[in-house]
């Protein structure tokens, strides 16, 4: 079954499919990826994951099904609600 390993910073984003067998974890699916290797800061076993948008609480309990992407996802820089706050005061 093939699934896709998603991740993305500023600078650089990239796609891995990977060919998993049935029953294969988000977790299992992300090291078989080998995407360490293009972006080494990942550490697999504490990022945050989502399929297609949605976060997964446990990755490695979340089985795939054919077709999903595993997106791996960056702690936020500022809270977003600060963010729009420092917005609304630059315009002001």
């Amino acid at each position: 079954m093939e699934v896709e390993v998603a991740y993305a910073r500023p600078d650089k984003q990239q796609i891995v499919p990977v060919v998993v067998p049935p029953g294969t974890t988000a977790l299992e699916a992300v090291k078989l990826s080998r995407i360490t290797e293009i972006f080494p800061e990942i550490d697999p076993d504490a990022i945050d994951m989502g399929v297609f948008g949605k976060v997964v609480k446990n990755p490695a309990e979340h089985v795939l099904r054919e077709g999903d992407r595993v997106e791996l996802y960056r702690p936020l820089k500022i809270d977003p609600k600060q963010a729009r706050l420092n917005r609304a005061k630059k315009k002001a």
